[in-house]
């Protein structure tokens, strides 16, 4: 398989229907520039966007959770097709219950990545924890995992991958690319 997960996060995974991603530093790398005419311009990697493609494709569903409000994550979601956008949540964990409810998941089968202090709430009430390297240094307590690649340089494919490989599902979502 070429992955060496803990076997408490592989064990995790296994339950997991669905992936909750916090935006900046999570799917960016935290940086926001603004253009000539205030609008906001975020960078996200195409490698977290095809990981995100693939879980979908096992069927387990995507949601954006983030505290603030953006076009361009609106934009990025369209793109990705993910299942529902959760902007403007200063307390993330107020979503959480929405989310819950609408997806009708327990908090055991939901992975959750976060970066920051303000996600630490929901980080302490999912299934599966996950923070980046780059993340908030008193975060780290809180996640199961920390991933290796950096917030919006791979960090939400590589879990993505675990969470197909732990389920076994890696192989079926990607055997076409290798006919």
């Amino acid at each position: 398989m070429g992955h060496n997960y803990p076997e408490e996060v592989t064990e995790r995974a296994k339950n997991i229907k669905l992936l909750v991603v916090d935006v900046d530093g999570v799917l960016t790398d935290g940086t926001i520039t603004y253009g000539t005419y205030g609008d906001e311009l975020k960078s996200f990697n195409v490698n977290d966007g095809l990981g995100i493609i693939l879980v979908k494709r096992a069927g387990i569903k995507c949601v954006i959770l983030t505290a603030k409000a953006s076009r361009s994550v609106k934009k990025r979601a369209k793109d990705l097709k993910i299942n529902k956008v959760y902007q403007n949540f200063h307390y993330k964990i107020n979503a959480l219950s929405k989310i819950i409810n609408k997806f009708n998941v327990k908090h055991e089968e939901i992975c959750f990545i976060g970066d920051d202090v303000i996600d630490i709430p929901v980080l302490k009430r999912v299934g599966l924890a996950v923070t980046v390297p780059n993340g908030m240094e008193e975060v780290k307590s809180y996640a199961h995992y920390e991933t290796k690649k950096k917030g919006g340089h791979g960090a939400v494919r590589e879990v993505c991958e675990l969470i197909l490989k732990a389920n076994g599902l890696w192989d079926s979502v990607t055997k076409a690319y290798f006919e």
